[in-house]
């Protein structure tokens, strides 16, 4: 079974914005959000070292359960919301969560790339272009709807919800997870920044040029961050977020948190990654990060949870269930 779209009905990617596309957005939150997903899409596994082997379904699995149990597996038609590559869907659905899916995605490159990435592995996936506050599937659809990293970039994130239940069927349960907390996107932000300022000021120095990538790429990735600014709308208290999931009618819902430490490595590692050219980092590089960040996971899940508050972990988890089953 392949991937499939409907013919003739989504917009085409735009991968190249203009500075005047640019700037139209900076007033347009969801013309932003085609804008900067579209420039990302064909790039973003490689940037955020995204893959499809036992490492990332091992990652997106451990999300899941560590959210919402490993209770009711395999769900027999999945959702993802805000899709982007397919990564969480695709490799939930590897790891046995759910049997077929359908991805959407406000950019129509995401949605493109999703979908060859689930042709590619050979998974039973359709796709369309949509707005998660308009999810555009019947009512009583789908056993599980899942996103990663996509709430924060919803201008109503209650109404998604709402929608969201809608397409559930009764019993149904949806989990989010990969959510900016506020703590930490205030200290993640922090190194990222000056981890970018640090790196793209010492690979000026002579000796140390070719680890600098072509000024007309680090342009455009200021350019982007520009637009990350405008996408990126949400932050969340683990609190405040079980709240809104049961106002828009959501019940058993329970948020959690991780990545603390991890966080702290994480975000240095992914931007230093953005900011030199990636043939200068090789197998050694990928082992020494995705090894020290598994290892001071541990440190958060064994150690620091139980004595650092909620809020402070970078990542935040949502589930719930639509009622009347």
């Amino acid at each position: 079974m392949t991937a499939s779209r409907p013919d003739g009905v989504d917009p085409a990617p735009n991968p190249h914005a203009t500075a005047e596309q640019v700037a139209a957005a900076m007033e347009d939150t969801k013309l932003a959000q085609v804008l900067y997903h579209d420039w990302e899409a064909e790039t973003y596994d490689d940037k955020w070292s995204i893959s499809y082997d036992e490492r990332c379904i091992e990652y997106a699995k451990g999300r899941f359960v560590a959210a919402a149990g490993e209770q009711n597996l395999p769900y027999e038609r999945a959702l993802e919301l805000g899709c982007g590559t397919g990564f969480f869907l695709l490799n939930l659905m590897q790891g046995g969560v759910a049997k077929s899916g359908s991805v959407t995605d406000l950019s129509p490159g995401m949605v493109k790339v999703a979908l060859r990435n689930a042709e590619h592995l050979g998974l039973d996936v359709d796709g369309r272009v949509a707005d998660a506050e308009t999810i555009p599937y019947e009512d009583d659809t789908f056993d599980l709807v899942v996103g990663h990293a996509v709430l924060h970039h919803i201008p109503d994130v209650e109404q998604s919800l709402r929608e969201v239940l809608r397409v559930l069927k009764p019993g149904g349960r949806f989990v989010f997870a990969g959510e900016p907390s506020t703590v930490g996107n205030f200290y993640a932000r922090w190194l990222g920044r000056i981890t970018w300022e640090a790196t793209t000021t010492i690979t000026k120095l002579p000796f140390l040029s070719d680890w600098r990538r072509p000024q007309t790429e680090l342009d455009e990735s200021s350019r982007a961050a520009a637009l990350e600014a405008v996408v990126d709308l949400h932050t969340f208290d683990p609190s405040d977020l079980e709240k809104i999931a049961r106002s828009a009618g959501a019940v058993n819902v329970k948020a959690s948190s991780e990545e603390f430490a991890a966080a702290l490595l994480g975000w240095p590692v992914r931007t230093f990654e953005a900011a030199v050219p990636p043939e200068k980092l090789g197998w050694n590089w990928a082992k020494f990060a995705f090894g020290g960040w598994k290892s001071l996971s541990w440190v958060d899940e064994n150690v620091l949870k139980h004595v650092v508050p909620r809020s402070f972990f970078y990542n935040v988890m949502i589930t719930g269930v639509k009622p009347g089953k």
